[in-house]
């Protein structure tokens, strides 16, 4: 078992949810402390000094690009989908902020569909539609108030599937290296504003926290990367379901956290349409490949 790629690649896939979530708590424990923009700052500052030591290995030939303003919209996008992410980690329970995000793959095939023309398949369509009456009931409507972070959590999941197709759209000219240094520079730069407006010092204690951030962050990108790189994103896409499933223990194990029957059913809701979609481009890739 432990040589099929598709075994390996899933288990790096599980562990980068993993990842994920442990940053999620650190986050929601940072922002009692912390503005979302200062975290979200000293995280994209973090993980660009990280890059230094190899830029300085590789040389400054290996980034040279012809594209600066796609990287900057790159940049935009993804830092204020991050801020979204980072504001629903400290203001919902895990388990809606990691169920949110994964609304993410609804939004890149109608991203991809208007921008770059690309088909929409039917069971892709129908399992959009049955994503969003999910979130529409994580939304919970028929509540007396309307959560503002569940709308933001959204948003920023638009935002992060837009970035995906701008990834998707640069790649046919840029390699994986630029891509992570341009967004790791830019970001860093477009966070610093905010960051600024809305500063508080961190404290030691907290900068331990924010290293930690940065540190748990990277390695579920490295695993990310590295699951990935082992199976096709359609057979892996379920398995980043994992992470609800982590959040909901963690949330209620550390914050006494318990979702409502609306959140529930729209949870199965999301998963279920996130693992028809993923089964359905699985299939389409097989026939590619036969």
């Amino acid at each position: 078992m432990s040589t099929n790629p598709l075994y390996r690649g899933a288990l790096f896939i599980i562990l980068s949810e993993f990842f994920l979530v442990l940053s999620g708590m650190i986050i929601k424990q940072l922002t009692d402390e912390l503005p979302t923009e200062v975290i979200v700052l000293a995280r994209n500052l973090f993980a660009f000094l990280l890059l230094l030591p190899w830029l300085y290995r590789v040389g400054l030939h290996r980034i040279y690009t012809n594209n600066l303003h796609l990287h900057v919209s790159r940049a935009a996008v993804g830092v204020t989908a991050m801020m979204c992410l980072y504001y629903a980690w400290g203001h919902l329970p895990l388990a809606e902020a990691a169920l949110i995000k994964q609304t993410a793959p609804f939004f890149v095939p109608l991203i991809a569909f208007f921008w770059l023309g690309e088909r929409i398949d039917k069971i892709v369509k129908i399992a959009i539609f049955v994503g969003f009456i999910g979130v529409f009931l994580v939304l919970n409507p028929t509540g007396q108030t309307l959560n503002i972070a569940v709308l933001i959590a959204l948003f920023g999941a638009m935002l992060g599937a837009l970035a995906k197709v701008i990834v998707r759209r640069m790649s046919v000219s840029e390699s994986p290296q630029q891509v992570v240094f341009y967004f790791a520079l830019f970001s860093t730069l477009l966070a610093f504003v905010p960051a600024v407006l809305n500063w508080t010092t961190p404290s030691l204690t907290a900068c331990a926290w924010l290293l930690c951030v940065a540190i748990t962050s990277t390695i579920a990108q490295l695993l990310l990367s590295k699951g990935y790189g082992l199976a096709a994103a359609g057979q892996l896409g379920t398995y980043t379901y994992s992470s609800v499933v982590f959040a909901a223990l963690f949330g209620w194990l550390f914050w006494q956290e318990v979702l409502d029957l609306n959140s529930i059913i729209g949870v199965v809701l999301i998963v279920f349409a996130g693992v028809m979609s993923a089964l359905s481009r699985t299939k389409k890739q097989q026939k590619l490949e036969s």
